[in-house]
């Protein structure tokens, strides 16, 4: 086939390329310019899509024999993955920036672009699988490792897009073992540490970055009874879960530390209370997609069991669920998936993505509209 290899510049990416390209296929490698501040370098691990980064996937597509280009979709990352964060956090949701980028850039504007000019897959370093089923339908699977599956940041990709997919590495039952191969092949990439962090937010400091690109206005920290506990300097700027950076005048009546429970953008204000208010036993989700054939019960409505996962390290949970078609309060009236978990999670946040498993296949996923406590009902404030 011909093959467009996605080259982020780091070891997974070079190792994913060099093996297509030992299964005969004509390889292009392609990196992917999202950042406009094109001088900005890696500091340490964090942050990617660098100078560095582009250096980098040339020089493995040298060592390779492989064309090499540079394809500027920093317009597209700023609309669809920057933009999106800050509008996100400023409605009181926790977005993934990257989920949305493979959602929008990597397996959508680099693929039909790939499409348009005549290749027959995209090949990324992801672990992760894809099988068919009986019908000859793409599905997404788990790695063969736990510890290096990455089809959570996958969940996003539809079955259109699965049957255009090559994961290399999702056989590979170590990342040592990814790193010995690129040794071994001469890939100066071996030993680059691997990136974390929101990429455009290199520093790691997203409340910081946030403050400068939202206008933060002062508020109240309401007690989950609705009175005033304390003054916040910008709902936006925080996230369901989070301890840190409440600055709370006086401690709790148990002496216990207190999390946010809530966010209400629209009145400006922030609602934190005991641990054990976070745990979350129903949920429902918005934007729903399914990778591969949706489950037969989506059609019907009927209930069918599943696997939640939550976060890209996170343990999934037992749950079951159903889908209401045409629902009114959903965009476009669009389908919304309803949750029930049997093991309650802690610190779910609308805007996270919620992606279901049966066994090691990714059935889909669904943005989290609404996370329901069976210990916490929200009231309003003692003022209203």
């Amino acid at each position: 086939m011909k093959v467009l290899a996605a080259m982020s510049g780091g070891v997974d990416s070079a190792v994913a390329a060099a093996r297509a390209v030992d299964a005969g296929h004509d390889v292009v490698g392609v990196h992917l310019a999202l950042s406009r501040m094109p001088g900005t370098l890696r500091t340490g691990s964090r942050g990617c899509c660098t100078i560095e980064d582009s250096s980098d996937a040339w020089r493995a597509c040298e060592k390779l024999g492989i064309p090499f280009y540079v394809w500027d979709f920093s317009e597209r990352f700023k609309a669809d993955v920057v933009d999106d964060f800050i509008s996100e956090y400023a409605a009181g949701r926790t977005p993934n920036p990257c989920m949305r980028c493979n959602e929008k850039i990597k397996f959508e504007a680099l693929l039909d672009k790939a499409m348009a000019l005549g290749f027959d897959a995209v090949a990324t370093g992801h672990y992760a699988k894809v099988f068919r089923d009986a019908e000859g339908v793409p599905e997404l699977h788990r790695a063969a490792t736990w510890t290096k599956d990455q089809s959570y940041v996958l969940g996003v990709l539809t079955t259109e897009q699965l049957e255009h997919c090559i994961f290399p590495l999702g056989e590979t039952p170590s990342k040592d073992l990814v790193r010995a191969e690129a040794e071994e092949r001469g890939l100066s990439v071996a030993k680059k540490p691997d990136s974390h962090d929101i990429c455009f937010i290199p520093d790691g400091d997203t409340r910081g970055w946030l403050a400068e690109q939202i206008e933060l206005r002062n508020g109240p920290i309401l007690d989950a009874q609705g009175e005033q506990i304390g003054e916040h300097e910008g709902s936006e700027a925080y996230t369901v879960g989070q301890r840190r950076g409440l600055k709370l005048g006086h401690p709790a009546p148990d002496g216990k530390p207190r999390f946010v429970l809530e966010i209400r953008p629209k009145d400006n204000t922030v609602v934190a209370g005991p641990r054990e208010l976070l745990e979350i036993d129903r949920l429902t989700g918005i934007r729903l997609s399914w990778a591969g054939s949706p489950v037969p019960e989506a059609a019907t409505g009927e209930w069918f069991s599943l696997d939640l996962q939550i976060r890209a390290h996170a343990d999934p949970v037992p749950a079951r669920a159903r889908v209401e078609a045409e629902h009114p309060e959903t965009e476009d009236g669009a389908p919304r998936l309803m949750v029930e978990l049997d093991e309650a999670l802690q610190g779910v946040a609308p805007g996270q993505t919620a992606v279901m498993y049966q066994g090691t296949r990714v059935l889909g996923q669904a943005t989290i509209d609404t996370a329901r406590s069976k210990n916490y009902q929200p009231v309003a404030s003692a003022a209203q």
